[in-house]
């Protein structure tokens, strides 16, 4: 990495500015798409980190959860951390409504309005530039690939998509992904997308320039890739195939070859493998379904059948090789630019600790993430196209197996285990954050279940 230069960061004392901020960021917070306590009150607010970015912008990091806040150096705190960017200005322009968070009524900042400040196009521009010249302020590190210059002055924009992050296209050249949940350690969508460059791998972006802290641990905080303005995401692709009759399998078919060969260069850039462990993986999977019908009661009827399929796990043929994989696969992805699929966001899923995220899985958990984003489409509209996802779904497996050098359709205990364990996640997350959507994972719930195909 290169060297790092300072940037003479201004610091301010944790607890006075916290003191008028934590009402607002109480009510704040949980309204927000990235926040994942929506289920539970903020029962407890702290500051971890802040620092000045430059006059006007503070850069935060707040604990929330039910414990304290840690000492400084101690472990990692129990609950989450957030990464904030707040504006504060005496004036508020009127184009920055949507972004306010409120106005500050005692200590230091009091009197002045306190807002999102990535809806803000200085704060934007000012933070690509911090990118584009390494360097420090306070904890945060600001680090770049030297042989990946960005240019200066490309226009900002607020990417405004129903995702668990932030992101910030410049220009339609360039695409900063902010973390907003923090844990430590080395983010896998920085992580992955570098290892898999350094592959020759032309299915990923990779990684130019980066953001992370060393306080109160080290953990990545953002990462800038291109920005593949021509390309449309499989979602929004197959949406349209949907809505004007076409056929999808040809492109499902490509896709499938494709993130074979996103697991292959993977396996070769991650070389610690190891056997599949079933009955360990059948017993969290099992463990997992009970945590999800004790929240969802419409999973209760269903929890025998799914148990069964867990089982069954334990008993099948171990299939591929243990590996680092995507870890939250679906159509939203990957983009299609011209005949080429890519693959994003490597993230994994954010609720999840980071350690497994980082860790070893069957190639099995992404090709079954991908299945059931093919029965997402399928039933987006009425009447549901169940036979439209059948048969993308064994084109997408076809155009794997004529890459990998292996079947997923003949691991069928395997794959069905690892769909049952993506529907029941599926279940919980749309009771806690979409409600309207929980009949297609119980659609799915119901038939693997009974049948399990």
């Amino acid at each position: 990495m290169p060297k790092t230069a300072p940037l003479r960061p201004r610091r301010t004392r944790l607890a006075e500015p916290m003191a008028s901020l934590g009402g607002l960021l109480r009510e704040w917070l949980p309204r927000q798409r990235w926040f994942a306590g929506k289920d539970r009150p903020v029962a407890e607010l702290g500051l971890l980190s802040m620092t000045e970015l430059f006059p006007g912008c503070l850069h935060l990091l707040v604990h929330t959860g039910h414990g304290p806040v840690p000492a400084p150096g101690g472990a990692p705190p129990a609950g989450d951390c957030y990464q904030l960017l707040l504006g504060v200005r005496e004036h508020m322009s009127p184009r920055l409504g949507r972004a306010v968070i409120g106005q500050v009524q005692d200590g230091p900042l009091a009197g002045r309005t306190v807002y999102d400040a990535l809806h803000d196009p200085r704060t934007a521009q000012l933070l690509l530039e911090r990118l584009r010249h390494p360097g420090k302020a306070g904890p945060l590190r600001f680090e770049a690939n030297p042989s990946r210059p960005v240019p200066g002055g490309l226009a900002p924009r607020l990417l405004d998509a129903e995702q668990s992050n932030s992101s910030l296209i410049y220009g339609d050249e360039f695409i900063l992904k902010l973390f907003r949940r923090i844990q430590p350690g080395v983010n896998p969508d920085l992580e992955v997308p570098d290892a898999l460059a350094r592959q020759g791998c032309g299915r990923v972006p990779a990684p130019v320039a980066w953001m992370r802290t060393t306080y109160p641990y080290e953990a990545t905080l953002g990462v800038l890739q291109p920005f593949l303005d021509d390309a449309t995401d499989g979602w929004t692709l197959s949406l349209n195939a949907l809505a004007s009759g076409d056929d999808f399998t040809l492109q499902a078919h490509e896709l499938g070859q494709a993130m074979a060969d996103v697991h292959l260069a993977l396996a070769d850039a991650f070389p610690s493998r190891a056997p599949g462990e079933n009955g360990r993986t059948a017993a969290a999977m099992t463990e997992r379904l009970t945590a999800a019908a004790h929240c969802v009661p419409a999973l209760q009827p269903f929890v025998p059948g799914l148990r069964a399929a867990f089982a069954a796990l334990s008993t099948c043929d171990s299939g591929p090789p243990a590996q680092r994989i995507h870890g939250d696969l679906h159509l939203g992805q990957v983009l299609r630019a011209g005949r080429d699929w890519f693959v994003i966001d490597f993230e994994g899923e954010p609720s999840r600790p980071l350690s497994e995220r980082r860790s070893a899985h069957s190639p099995v958990r992404d090709i079954a993430g991908m299945l059931r984003s093919f029965d997402y489409a399928a039933r987006q509209r009425r009447p549901w196209r169940p036979e439209w996802a059948r048969r993308c779904r064994e084109a997408f497996c076809a155009g794997y197996a004529a890459r990998a050098g292996w079947d997923p359709r003949k691991k069928h205990g395997l794959l069905r285990a690892y769909e049952t364990d993506r529907a029941v996640y599926e279940v919980l997350y749309e009771a806690r954050h979409r409600p309207d959507w929980l009949p297609v994972p119980m659609a799915a719930i119901e038939r693997l279940a009974v049948r399990g195909d």
